[in-house]
């Protein structure tokens, strides 16, 4: 009977089945739908799940590992990376399971990483860190992560604490949240299948700065930054390929959400978004110096730094500026000295652009220089009544 069945319709009884709490009538209904379409990678999935829910661990291992060669068939390289670390964790993980997946999505041999690319979406076409890596090193990262499952109205990060990995969303809906004015939460972003989070946290160690809340049942793969540490002394290129995807982050919600660039062509957001340097700058440092010439356009990313200017002996301080704040910009455009001594007074992540891209880039945008200029002027006109306080 059940070979006379539509696949679509096994699939939705099984469906229905298990969430009753009928397991063993769900897993023989998803192996009756997995006979009739043996290439639909879900079906693998779901026969996994239930047996390891029914603790028929060696079956559910094996079956895991099957699930992460369906994936790997079908191209989700996250979906089939997750099933194969809960193979693993399961002690099922076959060595020909591995090698399929770093020979199917890792760089092959004398590869060279890709280059950034601009995308007005923000979807990139690859996955981060993973597909930017060689073989070995694929195999290495794959062993060091987890996959971690939530349930609808879980916090995956909450904003202010402190955190130290990032997540890859496989399967499921999350909202992103921040805290604004009388601490309610506003929400500032939905994520879904192939979105990452908190990438923040695999270089610099700081609070979070939003919380992720999930909306339904979540298959999450976690990139802790000590696992990703151990893995990146024995592979370079690991480290090289974390930094370069955060750094991209970065400069592509920069490029997308700052008003100084929202309105910039995808071409200019491109040859920009290459010239970006992105800094972690210790306590104390000076990055600007006044009196000086300006060397370089800064955003603050993380962290705070102190303005202060010397007036007639005296050292005047101004208000600090904090994530989101730019500063350099007045120097470059009116081509004088800099006005005020930047130091960085917390451990700070920047964005630096230089002056000869700054030149090439911004001085030729009228819309964005002039942007630039209203802001330079108001932080002059700051300046002026702090010295006559």
């Amino acid at each position: 009977m059940a070979d006379l069945l539509p696949v679509a319709s096994l699939k939705s009884r099984a469906a229905a089945l298990a969430a009753e709490g009928k397991l063993e009538a769900a897993l023989a209904g998803y192996q009756d739908a997995l006979r009739a379409d043996p290439g639909d990678p879900e079906l693998y999935q779901r026969v996994a799940e239930l047996l390891e829910w029914l603790t028929r661990t060696p079956e559910a291992a094996h079956a895991y590992d099957d699930a992460a060669l369906a994936w790997t068939r079908a191209g989700e390289l996250l979906r089939a990376v997750a099933a194969m670390v809960l193979s693993r964790g399961l002690r099922g993980a076959r060595p020909h399971t591995v090698r399929t997946l770093a020979e199917r999505f890792a760089l092959p041999p004398g590869a060279l990483a890709p280059t950034f690319t601009w995308v007005a979406d923000g979807k990139d076409p690859g996955v981060p860190v993973l597909s930017a890596v060689g073989r070995d090193a694929f195999v290495a990262l794959v062993e060091a992560l987890e996959v971690r499952a939530f349930w609808p109205g879980q916090r995956v990060v909450e904003e202010g604490q402190p955190g130290d990995s990032m997540f890859a969303l496989v399967e499921g809906r999350a909202e992103v949240t921040r805290r604004v004015e009388g601490n309610a939460r506003q929400v500032v972003a939905t994520l879904g299948p192939g979105d990452f989070f908190g990438e923040v946290a695999l270089v610099s160690e700081g609070p979070r700065l939003a919380s992720v809340e999930v909306r339904e049942r979540s298959v999450l793969l976690e990139f802790k930054r000590q696992s990703l540490a151990r893995v990146s002394a024995a592979h370079p290129e690991v480290d090289a390929a974390v930094h370069a995807f955060y750094q991209r982050r970065l400069v592509e919600n920069l490029l997308r959400t700052s008003p100084l660039f929202t309105n910039l062509s995808p071409a200019l957001k491109q040859a920009m978004s290459r010239e970006f340097d992105l800094r972690a700058v210790p306590a104390g440092q000076v990055l600007l110096t006044q009196g000086q010439p300006g060397d370089a356009f800064y955003l603050l990313l993380r962290g705070q730094v102190q303005l202060s200017l010397e007036q007639r002996g005296r050292i005047v301080l101004l208000p600090e500026l904090r994530e989101g704040d730019v500063f350099g910009e007045i120097s470059l455009l009116l081509d004088k000295p800099v006005s005020a001594t930047v130091r960085t007074r917390t451990p700070c992540v920047v964005l630096r652009l230089d002056r000869a891209a700054f030149e090439r880039h911004v001085v030729t945008q009228p819309g964005l220089k002039g942007q630039l200029m209203r802001m330079g002027t108001e932080r002059l006109q700051q300046t002026a009544k702090a010295l006559f306080v």
